[in-house]
């Protein structure tokens, strides 16, 4: 069966940065499409960006500050955040499916994905 764990949450003060990854346990990263979602304390789940073949996509509220790639080596895929703000806390996910690559370059977030992994808190506060 195929899973996902997440690692790299952790607190930091606004500005830090953290590195976020989304390892995939039985099948090839490069299969699927991978989403990173995003859920603050009170609020609707988000989508925050998506990588697919060669296509990635970002929210508006991460643009330039968040960076998606894959880590073959490490059948994961990265995501680095930088220059962190006190509304980027929550409980990040990610997600796989194949139906990803049907939407990533698109402007909507779907979350009926196949997989999902447990989530990992990042907090970010002075």
């Amino acid at each position: 069966q195929v899973h996902l764990v997440e690692s790299g949450g952790g607190q930091v003060q606004p500005g830090g940065s953290l590195r976020l990854s989304c390892v995939v346990h039985r099948q090839a990263v490069v299969y699927y499409g991978i989403a990173w979602f995003r859920q603050a304390p009170g609020k609707e789940r988000e989508g925050i960006s998506c990588i697919s073949d060669d296509r990635r996509r970002y929210a508006d509220s991460v643009k330039g500050r968040f960076t998606i790639s894959r880590d073959t080596a490490k059948n994961a895929v990265i995501l680095q955040m930088n220059d962190l703000k006190p509304e980027d806390t929550g409980v990040y996910f990610c997600a796989a499916d194949v139906q990803i690559s049907n939407w990533c370059s698109g402007d909507v977030w779907y979350e009926d994905n196949r997989y999902w992994g447990p989530g990992t808190q990042v907090t970010v506060s002075s």
